[in-house]
């Protein structure tokens, strides 16, 4: 079973390093790197060029559009996307995804598990995914703790239209799908940094988001306007108050 990891970057070598790093100390190998960056000035290229990455440096139209150029590149079993700066969560995760596997007769369509999140200042926090059932709500768990099984999402890209929330998009999208075999793996599967696009933009991200659910008719209007009000409220506990916010995430849990 092979997996293959997209990283998307431009002028973040630092973080392309780390995330290298994490990449590196993997104790399950079968996997390959695959690497589309933006036209970095910042020595990605120098860098890439020595490592065993899989990766081209072009000018693109932003972060969706270099997944989408990665996706045709990908022959893993399964396509995890960890962009520059994210990590895995520890050195076996990908073993014990593997292993996770291997316990069932059929091979699952979509896996995800849970995240870390670190924050200046504070220890990193466990955030426990919801189900996937709930997709309708928005992401149930981080981007980067998705994998994709390849032969189907091979079939769909990112909407270039949507900044923010492509990958809300593409997630739905792809769970809708008939016949779609989901499998949870009960463990934190990577580590991402808080204050993110998504988060810079949390204001952008919600609006798209309801757009989506309009678009593909997850729900109606009442309950979409419902879903991004209580979003609205849990963004601005977290803003405002941040510890509240985490217990109150760790309790649900």
């Amino acid at each position: 079973m092979q997996f293959s990891i997209i990283t998307v970057t431009k002028n973040n070598l630092e973080g392309l390093k780390r995330t290298h790093k994490s990449l590196g100390v993997q104790s399950c190998r079968d996997f390959e790197w695959i690497v589309v960056d933006g036209g970095s000035t910042d020595g990605t290229c120098q860098y890439l060029a020595q490592t065993r990455a899989i990766w081209i440096s072009q000018p693109d139209r932003g972060i969706y559009d270099g997944m989408n150029k990665a996706i045709p590149e990908a022959t893993g079993d399964y396509v995890l996307f960890l962009n520059a700066g994210d990590l895995l969560a520890g050195p076996w995760v990908l073993d014990r995804i593997s292993r996770a596997l291997t316990e069932h007769r059929k091979m699952p369509d979509f896996i995800y598990g849970d995240s870390m999140e670190t924050r200046p200042g504070q220890p990193p926090a466990h955030k426990k995914s919801r189900r996937h059932t709930r997709y309708r709500r928005g992401m149930f768990t981080h981007h980067q703790a998705m994998l994709y099984r390849r032969e189907i999402l091979q079939r769909s890209r990112y909407d270039l239209s949507y900044k923010i929330a492509s990958d809300y998009d593409l997630t739905c999208r792809f769970l809708r799908l008939k016949k779609i075999r989901p499998r949870y793996i009960p463990l934190a599967l990577c580590i991402y940094e808080s204050g993110g696009i998504s988060q810079q933009q949390a204001e952008l991200g919600r609006r798209e988001q309801a757009a989506i659910r309009s678009k593909l008719k997850l729900c109606n209007p009442v309950t979409n306007s419902a879903i991004q009000l209580v979003q609205s409220v849990a963004w601005t506990m977290r803003q405002k108050y941040p510890r509240l916010y985490h217990f109150a995430k760790v309790g649900r849990s």
